[in-house]
């Protein structure tokens, strides 16, 4: 993105979301989420501790905004339904469309 304007909270975990369906990582994601959904504050804390290591090595951008909007857990809902949605679509994609009736039967 050539844009110099601050990406939307919704557009910042959509990007998450998208990018976490095209690594296949949903059912681990959703996992970790659900399974950290206790401790969000404690999540979003370590990941402000560790922010200059993770600078260093990959360059985040957004990084800070990511600790932020982990900290809630409605972020945290609204991260795992884009996860949900984005994966099932990405299901029917890989599946191609349905057959048709005809194509069922055997007819022409």
């Amino acid at each position: 993105m050539a844009s110099d304007a601050p990406l939307s909270d919704d557009a910042l975990l959509d990007r998450l979301a998208a990018r976490i369906v095209e690594l296949r990582l949903e059912v681990p994601a959703i996992l970790a989420l659900e399974s950290g959904r206790p401790l969000s504050v404690v999540a979003g804390q370590a990941m402000l501790f560790l922010e200059p290591l993770v600078q260093t090595l990959f360059g985040l951008a957004d990084y800070r905004r990511y600790a932020a909007l982990i900290q809630k857990r409605e972020s945290i809902e609204d991260l795992m339904r884009r996860i949900e949605s984005r994966a099932e679509a990405a299901r029917s994609a890989r599946r191609g469309p349905a057959p048709t009736d005809q194509a069922r039967s055997g007819r022409p």
